[in-house]
């Protein structure tokens, strides 16, 4: 999809430099997919302390 966008050129060539990426659609893209996997880190840690995770994977995979 094409997108005009307005950024700033110092911010876009740092994130660049940083990421090690040679296009600016590639840098974009990379910090769209971390900016999803950071949100849904945070959603996962609501669930710290929650869920029963005691169990014995020999007893669920009927091993003895």
């Amino acid at each position: 999809m094409r997108t005009t966008l307005d950024l700033p050129e110092n911010l876009l060539d740092e994130a660049m430099e940083i990421t090690h990426t040679d296009t600016k659609t590639g840098v974009i893209v990379l910090a769209l997919k971390e900016l999803i996997r950071k949100s849904k880190i945070h959603d996962l840690k609501k669930y710290k302390g929650k869920i029963d995770l005691d169990m014995n994977l020999d007893e669920i995979r009927d091993r003895k």
